[in-house]
């Protein structure tokens, strides 16, 4: 039986004071979100395992959604935080990869304003250190971070990849232009690197997001990656400010009704159980 994996979701309590994208007093972001607040969603979208990813540059909330994972068994795996640009951390990664749902981490690459920053010398050896320790690597950015991506993960072949969000693109400011650059980067990643790609993020680019506008970005990304090397995400609590977790998994189930049955089942929990589970 196939089992629905949400492959990016996130629990957080603002008054931890680590989330410093966060805006001040949004109805929406700002309060607590925790299991209780998901278990109505995943109930009625049969969605049965989840990836809790990191959503504050700090290794107190590695720690803080390690143990919502101990505590919460529909959290299948964690993706982390270390600090990159301190090599004295690898021995905080090998500690973390010795728990059984640690998977991997995300640097907040979209919050640096330097946009090759992942390619700076002082950095790689976390990109070496999460190959080595066969975990994955978030990579979160928008399609300005195309290229550099594509450089750091062809020197970082061994490194297990998925690109959050299909790297945002920009869909509230469509235009023949700005798809085409995105479309493009996208395709050049899916051919000259071995990366995944996360269906998730997509409501949150749209200004009154539409199944129609949405389809363009879909349709290509499912052409360029494939079923086998792409997966659903809800990016709940994020996806609230556009749609509602059952909103976004029904449009993403719309979204792919003309695949067959072995490709859903993969882009909806096989893709995700084969990358961050195996």
């Amino acid at each position: 039986m196939d089992i629905r994996i949400d492959a990016h979701q996130h629990y957080w309590h603002p008054a931890r004071g680590d989330y410093g994208w966060m805006p001040a007093d949004d109805p929406v972001l700002t309060r607590p979100y925790g299991p209780d607040d998901l278990a109505p969603a995943l109930a009625a979208t049969g969605v049965a395992r989840t990836v809790l990813v990191q959503a504050a540059p700090s290794l107190e909330e590695t720690a803080y959604l390690l143990g919502i994972a101990d505590a919460t068994p529909s959290v299948a795996a964690v993706v982390g935080w270390i600090d990159f640009e301190d090599p004295g951390q690898r021995r905080t990664l090998e500690r973390l990869a010795a728990h059984p749902k640690f998977r991997g981490v995300r640097p907040m690459i979209q919050d640096i304003a330097d946009d090759r920053w992942m390619l700076r010398d002082d950095v790689q050896w976390a990109c070496a250190a999460i190959a080595e320790l066969d975990l994955r690597f978030d990579a979160l950015g928008f399609p300005r971070h195309i290229a550099p991506f594509r450089e750091l993960l062809r020197r970082h072949s061994g490194m297990k990849t998925v690109l959050d969000h299909a790297l945002k693109p920009q869909i509230r400011a469509h235009s023949r232009g700005s798809f085409a650059h995105w479309a493009d980067g996208m395709a050049a990643l899916a051919a000259e690197t071995g990366a995944f790609c996360k269906l998730s993020g997509l409501v949150t680019e749209c200004d009154g997001w539409s199944v129609a506008a949405l389809k363009p970005y879909v349709d290509h990304l499912v052409a360029v990656f494939g079923p086998e090397r792409l997966m659903w995400g809800s990016d709940w609590p994020v996806c609230r400010l556009a749609a509602s977790y059952e909103d976004w998994h029904a449009a993403a189930e719309t979204l792919t009704a003309d695949l067959d049955a072995p490709a859903r089942a993969a882009i909806f929990g096989g893709t995700a159980a084969r990358f961050y589970l195996a």
